[in-house]
């Protein structure tokens, strides 16, 4: 039984409609980069709205966010980025300082980030800004501290809060900065090419 063209043309458009569809979920699930909440806990939303990361160009990830099962779990509430002590630290976004100073020994700044309800916290900085300052993205909010690092390694934590819920920080950085680039459909195997 001979295949019309015009059957060979509705397969080639599914295979590639089911290649995209494949690729797509793929980044979805890269782009949490951290295990899904307990079963009923709703994924909150998070604009993709970082210029910068907070060390560095594009740092070793040595433990990344593990959301707590309830408010009072274990867990771990942020990422830590590996860079040595004494690196400048920069502001993701726009947003204004809302804390700095030390808090348990280790130095902390919180900047509440423009036009959203989120605020990023940096441990252990050695502040260079004041509660109230103005920050743009890429401009410099302390330097990573020699002590107080809670890494096997120097390193600085990163988190982001919504209210009192911890979200993670790796999702307001675009596919761009995650040296992910943009969606690429690939060549589906055994489809043929017209």
């Amino acid at each position: 039984m001979r295949m019309r063209r015009d059957d060979r043309t509705v397969r080639t458009g599914l295979a590639l409609l089911l290649a995209l569809l494949l690729t797509l979920l793929t980044c979805t699930a890269r782009a949490n980069d951290s295990p899904p909440p307990a079963p009923g806990i709703p994924i909150p939303s998070v604009p993709a709205i970082a210029r910068t990361w907070p060390v560095g160009s594009h740092p070793l990830v040595l433990r990344g966010w593990e959301p707590p099962a309830t408010l009072y779990a274990r867990g771990h509430r942020g990422v830590d980025l590996a860079t040595p002590a004494g690196t400048p630290v920069r502001a993701v976004a726009s947003g204004r300082v809302s804390f700095a100073g030390r808090v348990a020994g280790r130095g902390v700044v919180s900047v509440e980030l423009t036009g959203t309800d989120l605020r990023t916290t940096y441990e252990p900085v050695s502040a260079t800004v004041r509660k109230g300052d103005e920050v743009e993205p890429g401009e410099v909010v302390g330097t990573v501290e020699i002590t107080g690092s809670h890494c096997a390694t120097s390193c600085v934590h990163w988190g982001l809060l919504r209210g009192e819920t911890y979200l993670n920080p790796l999702a307001l950085l675009p596919p761009w900065l995650l040296n992910r680039g943009p969606s690429r459909l690939l060549p589906v195997l055994a489809t043929p090419v017209f």
